[in-house]
């Protein structure tokens, strides 16, 4: 379960609990599909990003632990206000609850 949280030369590794997921965001796009660049204050943040690290599930209503249905390295659509902005050394990280992921692609 302990994975890096990055395929960088960062030695943070980072481990969610339960049924969290750290997601790496993808970037803005800097340019418009006409080619006028856009300065950082007119980008959106993607709502898509890839899963570097999960949690080892949830606890059902009889006890049982439940294991995450996606997987590290899965590309993943999560919905717009989800998780936690979180920064570990020069990167940052989207921590977020299994059921904030609205699909895989």
């Amino acid at each position: 379960m302990a994975k890096k949280a990055s395929k960088g030369s960062s030695s943070i590794k980072i481990v969610p609990l339960g049924d969290r997921v750290v997601l790496k965001r993808a970037e803005a796009a800097s340019t418009t599909t006409g080619g006028i660049v856009l300065p950082d204050s007119a980008k959106d943040k993607p709502q898509k990003g890839e899963v570097v690290a999960i949690g080892d599930g949830h606890v059902n209503s009889k006890g049982e632990k439940i294991a995450l249905t996606v997987q590290e390295g899965d590309r993943v659509l999560f919905s717009s206000y989800a998780g936690d902005e979180i920064k570990l050394g020069n990167d940052e990280f989207l921590l977020l609850r299994e059921s904030d992921i609205l699909a895989t692609y």
